[in-house]
């Protein structure tokens, strides 16, 4: 499966609750802190919820990026 690379670059000092819970279901709870999650419509979910305090950066597979058929 697909990995994802999430940064928090944006404080949730001054933000809604639910948006906190989201930053800490996704495993951040520090300023640059990164995780990598699978890449999952949940995932990708969360992360609209928050896009104005995360970065990400998409990775793959290398099973998926040397597949030759």
């Amino acid at each position: 499966m697909a990995k994802i690379k999430i940064t928090q670059t944006g404080s949730p000092i001054r933000r809604t609750d639910d948006q906190r819970a989201t930053l800490k279901g996704l495993g951040l709870n520090k300023m640059h802190k990164t995780v990598e999650l699978d890449d999952t419509p949940e995932v990708r979910g969360m992360i609209r919820a928050v896009r104005h305090m995360v970065s990400v950066n998409g990775m793959r597979d290398k099973s998926e990026s040397e597949c030759t058929t």
